[in-house]
This record gives structure tokens, sequence and C-alpha cells, in this order.
């Protein structure tokens, strides 16, 4: 594997934040047949000592066996209740013991016991094959891009952004979840044109991960002329406040879409203004709400490299695969 390490330095003017992207050792680029493939494991909720919680670990057991992932994001509440590095040490130990490199983006749950979101991230730090990371003095905990390479390594070919999407609102008279920050806003826009203007102007294909899905999910759902497959059986739980991620997205061409987790009974994909928004499929136990028809499972992503575009399915128990869609192709009318 290569193990160059690239170092992007950049200064955020508007905000006056430094902000430095380094890519981790364990390099993550397309196989020889250039394929790349993402697993997204979201609201596993392990509980230490709680039967219910080995549900999810024989989920992700039997999803990595099946799939063989390049690359796994957990898309937030990754546990449920102290001690915390048992319950992380828990949910994590399929990925750590095949060796697959893998990102953790915290969710609005996962700092509510006995380990603070740092401290947190000083530990998964700890485990081969992390990639997640931080920008300093940038809004939350978790943000950081990991550039996916070529087959031959010389060169990004995709980018996956991975963005703390906090807990729940501190603005006196708003209520409910937290919304992500206009500084977090700035850094990917900032990072999205300097990707693109070291590609010769030509935006890189692009997935962001998230937990906390924004308010664009509501109202894709709710348009009865877009497109939308899988189960929908909660409202969105989006912010208050719409602080314009989405529309960021749409201006920086890169991100072809988004993959959220929080609602337990969503797992669908819907288009909205060219982008597919999706959620993953609930991964835990009966340790917290749950009901999706099937049972737990996990979101697969497979991009093809020189392609803007990527294959997503949702794997389930015993083999099922449901809701196979090629984007954006199947999302044409």
């Amino acid at each position: 594997m290569n193990k160059r390490v690239y170092l992007l330095c950049m200064v955020i003017v508007a905000g006056g934040i430094f902000s430095s992207l380094a890519a981790q050792k364990n390099e993550l680029r397309f196989r020889a047949d250039k394929t790349f493939k993402i697993v997204q494991f979201t609201d596993i909720h392990y509980v230490p000592g709680n039967p219910a919680s080995e549900e999810a670990i024989v989920c992700m057991t039997e999803v990595l066996d099946a799939e063989k992932p390049d690359f796994v994001i957990y898309t937030g509440d990754v546990i449920f209740e102290k001690p915390a590095r048992e319950a992380f040490t828990a949910a994590l130990q399929p990925v750590v013991d095949r060796n697959i490199p893998f990102g953790v983006v915290l969710g609005n749950h996962d700092d509510e016991f006995d380990m603070t979101r740092k401290e947190i991230l000083d530990y998964l730090k700890t485990f081969p094959g992390n990639l997640t990371d931080e920008v300093t003095a940038l809004s939350g905990v978790t943000n950081f891009i990991l550039p996916v390479m070529d087959t031959e390594g010389e060169k990004e070919a995709a980018l996956l952004y991975c963005i703390d999407s906090h807990a729940y609102s501190t603005l006196e008279g708003i209520k409910g979840y937290d919304w992500v920050k206009q500084d977090q806003i700035n850094w990917y826009t900032t990072n999205s044109r300097n990707y693109t203007r070291k590609n010769r102007g030509k935006p890189l294909p692009a997935l962001a991960f998230f937990h906390i899905p924004f308010p664009e999910y509501n109202q894709a759902a709710c348009d009865e002329t877009t497109l939308l497959i899988g189960s929908r059986l909660e409202k969105a739980c989006s912010p208050e406040l719409n602080t314009g991620l989405f529309t960021a997205f749409l201006e920086g061409k890169d991100v072809m879409a988004t993959f959220v987790g929080h609602d337990h009974v969503n797992d669908y994909v819907t288009l909205w203004k060219g982008m597919l928004l999706c959620y993953g499929r609930f991964t835990g136990g009966n340790t917290v709400y749950n009901g999706l028809p099937g049972g737990n499972g996990a979101r697969v992503i497979e991009l093809k490299e020189g392609e803007r575009g990527f294959r997503t399915w949702i794997r389930l128990k015993e083999n099922q695969v449901i809701n196979s869609i090629y984007f954006p192709n199947d999302s044409k009318k």
C-alpha cells in the first residue's frame, strides 16, 4: 500500500480558521477492477452487557463477510450506555478484526455517558484502521475528508466528506436537534474548491456522511413528484434551522449524495434537485426503538473509478439484498 501522506494547508480567511487536511496512513484507493465499496453502519446503540446488542454484532459480521468492503463508515449513535470505551470497542470489533479501514461521525447520543466527544475521538485513534479525524478550531469534532485514490495511487479519484452534525440546539428559543455550523460549511466549500482546482476545474465525485438529516430530507420526501425508494415510517428529525449545507453541496457540484442515520425506521433514498438524499439502514439490536420490515442491516455503496455515479443497496440477514439502484440512471424519469 502506498504510504505517502498528503498534506493540504489553507486559511479560511472569512472565519480566520487554519484548516489542515492530512490523508491518513491507511490510504483509500480503488481496486484493480476500479470499484470501491463502502458499508454504512448506523445507530448501533450498543449497550454493554445487554444481549440485544449481540443482534447488532451478528448483523455487522454477516454484512462484512458478504460484502468485503474497502471502507466502513459509522454514522453516529454507535453506543447507548456506559462504559463508553467498552461499548465502542465491541461495536468496532467486527471491523477491526477484519482489518478494514473505518471512520466515525458522532451522533447526538454518543457523548451522553462517560466520555466527551473529544475523548471519544482520542480513543478511536487508538484502533488500527481508524481514519476518523478532526479539524482544530472547527465546530464539532468528527470533521474530516477522505480522498479515495485511483487504482495506481497517484491522484484523488473521489472524496468522502465526513461531518459532525452535533447533538441538540443550545440556542435559546430553538428546540430539538443542532445543525451544521457556518464554519463547517465554509470548510467544506474551501476544500471542495481546492480539490476541483487541483483536478483542472472538474469537481471530483463525492459523497457526504453525517448523523442528523438536514431539513431537505423532509422537503424531498413530501414532494409527490420526486423519487423515493425504501421505507419512510417517520418524519425526518431534522433541526428547526436550515444553515444551507445542502445548498453549499449543490453549489460545490461535487457531492452526489448524502448519507445519514438518526431515524431508526427510515431507510429510503430520495432525489432532490439532482442530489440523492439517503438513509442508512438501522444496524442495532432491540436496545432502542426500531421496526423496519426485515430487521436490522446496513447500506452498501459502490463507486466506480472515472464515473460520476454509484450503486447502492440494503443488505439484510441471510444474504437478502433489497432496494438496489444505480445513481443517476435509475433516478431519471
